[in-house]
């Protein structure tokens, strides 16, 4: 190996590492995640906030956060999930996580989440175009958004 071929991977590696974090970051939706409203978030992550109510979207939380720093969530469902997102209709930020699903992943998305009191926890799973619900009231009994 010469010092030329040694330089090309070099050079290749670094328009790699420049690259990769661009593309990673051209779904990110500014708008979506700094909306304060959730009907407006939604309309900015999938364009609309028509959303129809689902059994076969899955919303698995807690009914009392005893730590509103800490609650668990999780969304799964059967359907081919295109993108799945929770919304949190009462804090600052309503839109908490937005997930695309690559082509025969499995529509299952866990996270934690702070909520800074009781609200209502909106899951959201994108499948053929449409958008499909489930939503769950979850009580906080100590603050986590600041509380």
């Amino acid at each position: 190996m010469d010092r030329r071929s040694v330089l090309r991977a070099l050079g290749g590696a670094l328009v790699a590492a420049v690259a990769l974090p661009k593309m990673a970051w051209a779904a990110w939706s500014k708008e979506a995640f700094d909306a304060n409203e959730s009907t407006a978030a939604m309309e900015n992550l999938f364009g609309t906030a028509d959303v129809t109510s689902s059994e076969k979207v899955k919303l698995k939380a807690p009914e009392i956060a005893e730590n509103g720093a800490v609650v668990p969530l999780e969304v799964s469902t059967d359907m081919n999930a295109e993108q799945i997102a929770i919304f949190i209709d009462k804090n600052p930020t309503p839109l908490a996580i937005s997930a695309t699903m690559g082509a025969g992943a499995a529509g299952l998305v866990k996270t934690r989440v702070r909520m800074g009191e009781t609200s209502n926890v909106v899951a959201v799973v994108k499948s053929g175009g449409k958008l499909y619900s489930a939503n769950q009231e979850v009580k906080v009994t100590i603050g986590g958004c600041g509380g």
